[in-house]
């Protein structure tokens, strides 16, 4: 039988082949084909017969319907039925994990660089390892043998330490190991080139069977119903009388369930159930495998490996090993086949030989072991390598729990835990923005370049060290604003969210245009070279202060001591009009925006749960009757919202889903492409901008918190007095035709002034230093007002009801257990998140959000603490502690903070200087 070195030596002797085309390799010596067979000792292959209908009667109705009989449909299910939701059904067409569940790995690795995913994860291995055995007195075939990452560098072993330091907030046990202390742990590994190792001990592998059929035992026990051998041939859609489409029924050859509410796991197939219903999937779908070895004697009891610079991981598989990876150059499936139950693919071996020598580098013995079978089989996968979860924008009841990148049996306690939560009370219980179907932009969700660009890039990066300056190449330039040639021009670097280019910083050196994505070479395509862009971000590859720190450092320094533009027309620009406007408004924002039109009121929106989903800003506008981008024509009340752009769909989603709920009698009008935003701030801006605008800029004319619809070099804009870095300054909201011309006299009127084009790497900085908000950061669906320090914002003292009031008055009478709070260091060293929060010497949170603040000239971190004796946290527990930040295992002594470090009486963005 054909070892491992043998088939490198033979798949780099042949010519590559045709895309279409699978060359096969492995032979044993009676030139048979390696077996194509996954490794499980039990499949659900055959346990019912084909062709005989499905495995139980349909019911006229449901509850939820759950359409997909893999990981995330099997857990979505049980934790719906454990939640008291009875009446689930779900329907798989052929038998439970048919799709691609049944192939895969099953590995379990407990630290990510996510919080929520590390709790996710846990979730999933109470489930597997605990919960289910004690509900139904079955093993799932849980396996604890450990996980291994192998670090051959300092920047991989410091990302691994960052793990280490959030793992010990939640209890994870992990180790740094030396070489020599990994030799010891596993005798076969190779360790002569390593920098360190990270040993977590419980981690494990799950067995997709018996995981699965274990679920559905339990769920069926609690009263789901779960039907085999049953396809969706259809999904009935009802129009409702305020013309929003919602699901009414599944159809199948064998029947129609009527419901209100079906869920999408259908994995690689999920494109096809949301194009029934007119939903977008955006995912595409792979190849993806891993070869079986012959025993090897003595890797009995090893942990799983994963060496991620050699992009491969090892899994135990009793004896022997399982192979696998992630190549830059995977196979598209482009043609879906419906009836591809428990299939395989041939393994092509000019894509997977890639690996190899990774893993004979790694574990020797291998260059001599044979191959027992090949399993390569169909994954979905996304654009940014995270699942599609949560209700679908284009119908109500339509939830997706799909595209998990190979991570579902992995992820699937926790997301079907948030899944089912999600279908009972509207929203999850964790902050699972980054797997909400609402992080992309309605426009990109069916652009199918973007949608492969972006899922290939994923993909081929998975094993990457996750940098806090990343950025893609693939997918860009999807969405430019009006100044977007103009700054690039001026050497701008730009920062892709929500497909808006928006800019990052500038770069003195000149223009660094991002270029079109030359999927790192591989599929033929001649990989870019003197690459400006690309070479900008590889220098940015550090966990130290990255190399462009002083030139960011500059951008801030301007704008505190003279003044700074900002384009910010990436943002969400919305009106909310109409007889009922004032209803909505009232019951979306926490704060008063009962003002007279003029004023601009910053506010949250929140959950039932009293989670923010949002900041914003809120003006009140006049009715009119001349429509344009800066004052729609309505009758009633109106208010002009600006929101953050990268989250510009979940706020419209958000707002929509509510007016909806509540039946209001208003419209939701989305400028955000016609308008432009402008800022200008610092303590020279209202000189400068009084040569522009056509109006009184003094404070008794135009004190902060107001705007005015007003001209400026000759054109009509919205001004408004705000600042997001905490300095005198106006936002311009600008029409697209008028940005440049706006645009260049403000330049030209700030250049005696010393006035610089900044970017959002300042303003990052900048905002944390006054101790802004950051939705998404520091501010998530699991936090509340109360707990983030802007109780300010809700209109307590008012008898005005608003979503999310009951549960803040219950938690404001209960007391706050767990408090944002901002850190200092006097160490120079920098800080990202995800550092440990020890509170006299004890694990008390993790730290959120972290920047260096230039004008303090100190890092700066904001993260919830909690008291780990279960009592309130009040402002003096938090002065009363010794604190210290760790990061990557280092220690940093720190000093807490109840006010912002920089201006905490607020003067500066009054005028006061």
């Amino acid at each position: 039988m054909a070892n491992l070195r043998q088939v490198f030596r033979i798949a780099s002797s042949i010519h590559p082949p045709h895309p279409q085309q699978c060359v096969r390799l492995f032979s044993n010596g009676t030139g048979q084909l390696a077996e194509k067979s996954v490794p499980y000792q039990k499949t659900l292959k055959e346990e019912t017969p084909r062709g005989q209908g499905p495995s139980k009667p349909l019911p006229e109705s449901a509850d939820v319907v759950v359409v997909g009989g893999g990981s995330l449909g099997c857990q979505t299910t049980y934790h719906l039925a454990k939640m008291g939701v009875t009446n689930v059904v779900l329907l798989e067409r052929d038998r439970l994990t048919s799709g691609t569940t049944w192939h895969t790995a099953g590995l379990l690795w407990q630290l990510r660089p996510s919080d929520v995913e590390v709790e996710l994860l846990a979730r999933t291995r109470d489930v597997v390892s605990h919960d289910l055995e004690q509900e139904t007195g079955l093993h799932t075939g849980w396996i604890q043998n450990g996980g291994l990452f192998i670090a051959s560098n300092k920047q991989r072993l410091d990302e691994y330490k960052r793990l280490m330091s959030l793992g010990k907030v939640y209890g994870i046990e992990s180790y740094v190991l030396t070489p020599g202390e990994t030799k010891d742990l596993y005798p076969l590994m190779n360790v002569g080139d390593l920098y360190g190792t990270l040993y977590v001990p419980k981690d494990g592998t799950m067995d997709p069977a018996g995981t699965c059929t274990t679920l559905a035992r339990a769920a069926t026990a609690r009263g789901a119903l779960v039907i085999e051998n049953c396809p969706v041939t259809g999904v009935e859609v009802r129009t409702d009388d305020l013309g929003v489409r919602r699901v009414a029924a599944v159809v199948t050859d064998h029947g129609t369930v009527q419901t209100s509410c079906l869920v999408n796991c259908m994995g690689v197939w999920a494109q096809s159930l949301g194009k029934m219903a007119g939903v977008n999937v955006p995912l595409v779908a792979m190849h993806h495998a891993y070869v079986v070895t012959e025993r090897i004697e003595g890797i009995q009891n090893m942990p799983n490996v994963r060496d991620h610079d050699a992009s491969v991981y090892l899994r135990l598989q009793g004896d022997a090993l399982s192979v696998g990876g992630y190549e830059s150059n995977p196979i598209f499936w482009e043609e879906v086949l419906d009836n591809f139950a428990f299939g395989l693919f041939d393994l092509d071996w000019d894509v997977f030989t890639q690996h190899i020598e990774g893993a004979i580098n790694r574990v020797p013995v291998l260059e001599k072991t044979g191959i027992k079978s090949t399993v390569c089989g169909p994954e979905s996968f996304t654009a940014d390598h995270k699942p599609l979860m949560g209700e679908a924008p284009e119908v109500r009841g339509f939830f997706l729990g799909c595209g998990f990148n190979s991570a579902g049996m992995m992820l699937g306690g926790g997301c079907g835990e948030e899944l089912a939560h999600w279908i009972i009370h509207g929203h999850p219980e964790k902050d699972m923005y980054g797997y909400d179907i609402r992080r992309f932009h309605h426009s990109l969700t069916r652009n199918n370049c973007w949608i492969r660009e972006r899922s290939h890039e994923s993909y081929a990066k998975n094993y990457s060290v996750v940098f806090p300056h990343d950025e893609p190449l693939a997918g860009r330039n999807m969405r430019k604003d009006p100044l977007y040639e103009e700054l690039l021009q001026q050497g701008c670097v730009f920062q892709e969210r929500h497909g808006w280019e928006r800019p990052g910083w500038f770069n003195p050196q000149g223009e660094a245009p991002v270029l079109d994505y030359d999927y790192y070479g591989a599929y033929g395509q001649p990989p870019h070279e003197d690459y400006a862009y690309k070479r900008l971000l590889s220098d940015e590859y550090t966990f130290d202060f990255p190399p462009h720190h002083n030139i960011i450092r500059k951008e801030c320094l301007t704008c505190r001591n003279a003044l700074a533009m900002f384009d910010m027309s990436y943002f969400g620009k919305f009106y909310l009009v109409g007889p009922e406007a004032k209803k909505a408004a009232d019951w979306l924002f926490t704060a008063d925006v009962s003002k007279p039109p003029g004023t601009t009121v910053y506010t949250c929106m929140l959950n039932k749960r009293g989670g923010v989903e949002s900041d914003l800003t809120v003006s009140p506008i006049d009715p009119g009757t001349q429509d344009c981008t800066l004052a729609p024509a309505f009758e009633g009340d109106g208010y002009y919202l600006a929101i953050g752009g990268a989250v510009a769909q979940h706020n419209w989603t958000h707002i929509t889903t509510v007016l909806q709920d509540k039946r209001f009698q208003c419209r939701l009008i989305d400028q955000s492409e016609q308008l432009g935003m402008i800022s200008i701030q610092g303590p020279s801006s209202r000189t400068v901008l009084q040569e522009v605008l056509e109006t009184d800029l003094s404070n008794e004319a135009f004190p902060f918190s107001l705007h005015k619809l007003v001209k400026a070099a000759g054109c009509m804009v919205r001004a408004m007095r705000l600042s997001f870095v905490g300095e005198m300054g106006w936002e311009l909201h600008v029409p697209k035709e008028h940005c440049v011309k706006v645009y260049q006299s403000v330049m030209k009127a700030g250049a005696r002034h010393g006035i610089a084009n900044a970017g959002y790497r300042a303003i990052d900085s900048l905002s944390i230093e006054k101790g802004y908000r950051h939705w998404h950061a520091d501010l998530r669906p699991d936090d509340t007002p109360l707990e983030a320090g802007l109780a300010f914002t809700c209109k307590l003292k008012t008898g005005i009801p608003f979503l999310g009031r009951e549960a803040i008055e219950a938690q404001r009478a209960a007391g706050i257990f767990r408090r944002l709070v901002c850190f200092t260091i006097d160490e120079k060293a920098p800080m990202f998140g995800l550092e440990a929060i020890w509170r006299n010497g004890k694990a008390v949170g993790h730290i959120r959000r972290a920047e260096f603040g230039h004008a303090i000239n100190k890092t700066i971190a904001y993260g919830y603490i909690r008291d780990p004796d279960g009592g309130p946290v009040s402002l003096e527990f938090v002065k009363s502690g010794e604190y210290t930040l760790e990061r990557m295992g280092i220690p940093y002594s720190a000093t807490a903070h109840t006010k912002s470090p920089f201006d905490p009486e607020n003067k500066r963005v009054k005028g006061i200087y």
